[in-house]
């Protein structure tokens, strides 16, 4: 089967969760069908086309120039026997080609427009824009992928008119052999870290979604001998940007062994983190899955996250890691998250337990292998009835 795998995000260029996935997806399913990957960016190479905004939109809004480069997409997808899009960013190509060409349009929905109202201090006017295109797509999809159980639920909330039995569940997957323990302290040693004090890590995105400023006031109150490490980078915006550092700065002046990472690290150095930190921490207000609890989780390493989304799909509270309820009231939900890190920190032997049981359940439930396998059996039902 000749498959077009549509995306914003593919290496070189990943920065997200979303990005991840279809990384490793892609990998698997060049075994299983003939695939061509289309992608932002420029060139060619075996395999991947990518596409550029158009040059006329330079200085247009994100919206518009995203559509340009689903035009581009779509023109290219002529002989694609199905094709599989993921995010609002690619969403609008997936349907283009299924009305053009009049083939199956698969959709993996990562993350919804209408749960992420903060991206209108984002996109501005292009927020009505990514919504209508992804509701256009996600309504019109031969078939919806939910990568968690909760995912789908927000899924058939979000758009009633979908028929609930095309949306399926694949959830997202690690690759346990790239994502293993690794004990070294290089990486801890290049970014300053100290490798006898025990350390909190944090590895995301600066944005609403991610709970970025309920971390960092949560962790002026945990156990002053931790360190905090904050691998951030890709603030949504220059404000969400200024508040960050403006928290960063006040926490700094409240405690010692405080770092920010502001950039991407390579994998390996990702992965000695990781592996190091005595407790991972993941404090998302929203969030589908949530691939780097499983990142963590498959390096040993016990996880502390917010119990939202399908979060607790992958994080056994009690067994891999610690689970902390939202709340309206900020100071509530923060007040939670520095006493379930004050509660790994404080007991390493627990701590390690989880850690141990984390690997398992990563390396057991969520490979990529499964995941493919998964999607490659749904592409063929639909072709069916098509």
């Amino acid at each position: 089967m000749r498959v077009g795998l549509l995306t914003r995000e593919y290496p070189p260029d990943v920065y997200g969760g979303a990005g991840v996935h279809v990384e490793f997806l892609a990998r698997e399913l060049t075994s299983l069908v003939d695939l061509e990957v289309h992608c932002w960016g420029e060139g060619r190479g075996v395999g991947v086309v990518r596409h550029r905004p158009w040059s006329a939109l330079d200085g247009a809004g994100d919206a518009l120039r995203t559509f340009s480069v689903d035009l581009s997409v779509a023109a290219a997808l002529e002989g694609r026997e199905l094709v599989h899009s993921h995010t609002w960013y690619a969403n609008l190509a997936g349907h283009i080609a299924k009305l053009q060409y009049g083939v199956p349009h698969v959709l993996t929905a990562h993350s919804l427009e209408p749960l992420r109202p903060w991206k209108a201090e984002q996109l501005g006017g292009g927020y009505a824009l990514s919504s209508w295109a992804e509701r256009t797509a996600v309504e019109a999809a031969d078939a919806v992928i939910a990568v968690s159980g909760a995912m789908r639920e927000d899924i058939l909330a979000c758009y009633p008119a979908l028929d609930p039995a095309t949306v399926h569940i694949v959830h997202n997957g690690i690759d346990t052999r790239l994502y293993r323990p690794d004990h070294g302290t290089d990486a801890l040693v290049r970014h300053g870290i100290d490798p006898d004090r025990p350390y909190v890590l944090f590895v995301g995105r600066i944005t609403r979604q991610k709970g970025v400023p309920h971390l960092l006031r949560a962790v002026r109150h945990i156990d002053p001998a931790a360190q905090v490490v904050l691998c951030a980078g890709a603030p949504d915006t220059p404000e969400i940007d200024r508040e960050f550092r403006e928290m960063f700065e006040q926490l700094s002046r409240r405690r010692s062994g405080v770092f920010w990472i502001p950039r991407m690290l390579p994998r390996p150095e990702v992965v000695q983190l990781l592996t190091r930190a005595a407790v991972f921490v993941c404090p998302s207000v929203y969030e589908p899955l949530g691939i780097v609890n499983l990142e963590a989780m498959a390096c040993g390493t016990p996880v502390v996250a917010s119990r939202v989304g399908g979060i607790p799909e992958v994080v056994d509270h009690g067994r891999t890691g610690l689970l902390v309820d939202p709340h309206d009231d900020p100071e509530v939900f923060e007040a939670g998250l520095a006493r379930a890190l004050d509660a790994v920190l404080g007991d390493p032997t627990a701590a390690r337990r989880m850690g141990e049981a984390g690997r398992e359940r990563a390396a057991g439930e969520f490979g990529w292998d499964t995941v493919a396998r998964r999607t490659a059996a749904l592409y063929e039902e639909i072709r069916k009835q098509a």
